[in-house]
């Protein structure tokens, strides 16, 4: 389990490196955004410049995702996955990471334990995405800090593949990663400087980016 003692030596981490200021605030969607490739973080944090063309398309896919949710029978979901009660959209913060989000549902099981899931509407691929995991851990570690209770796993529903459930296990060295990703983009937001970018060319074609990234 996460104690808050291990909570106040992150925050001291993340002071003593003297690049996070204050009002700064990342969520796991910027986390992702850095997967994908840390230049994004410069371009929509430091230059303040959005991604226009994808705008219209995340309102749409954000609104079939809510919809698509409210179908689902999520007392079935609850007895399938063994949980006594769950809170659903749960928006949690930490002033000790600077990350803040809305949890799909926090699960409460019997032993005292939590776990977030989350909803995507997508198909399952025979594994998890990277992204779908560290999304899951980072929750995960808002549901630690602002509930003080363990969770050791996350679970991700596939609503395109019949609301097929994936769990997701966690270890430490999953939350020290996820906790360097956010200090990671923390540290270009804070200090503006100009990170390398993935070597994937598949996702340079596709970057709504492509003609301002030198």
């Amino acid at each position: 389990m996460k104690s808050l003692q291990s909570f106040s030596e992150e925050e001291h981490l993340l002071k003593g490196r003297g690049f996070v200021r204050e009002e700064i605030f990342i969520t796991p969607s910027d986390v992702i955004e850095y997967l994908y490739c840390p230049r994004f973080i410069y371009f929509m944090k430091c230059l303040d410049i959005p991604q226009h063309e994808d705008e219209r398309y995340k309102v749409i896919k954000g609104r079939e995702v809510h919809e698509e949710k409210f179908k689902i029978n999520r007392e079935y979901l609850r007895k399938k996955l063994g949980c006594v009660s769950k809170d659903i959209s749960v928006y949690l913060t930490s002033s000790v990471l600077h990350l803040r989000g809305e949890v799909d549902e926090v699960l409460s099981f019997s032993d005292g334990t939590l776990a977030p899931l989350d909803y995507k509407f997508a198909e399952y691929k025979d594994w998890v995405f990277q992204t779908h995991k560290y999304q899951s851990t980072l929750y995960a570690l808002l549901i630690m800090e602002n509930y003080g209770n363990e969770v050791n796993r996350g679970y991700v529903c596939y609503i395109r593949s019949r609301n097929l459930i994936k769990e997701i296990p966690f270890c430490n060295a999953d939350f020290e990663k996820a906790k360097s990703l956010v200090r990671e983009v923390l540290s270009i937001i804070s200090k503006g400087y100009y990170p390398k970018k993935r070597s994937s060319q598949a996702h340079c074609i596709d970057c709504c980016y492509r003609n301002i990234c030198v």
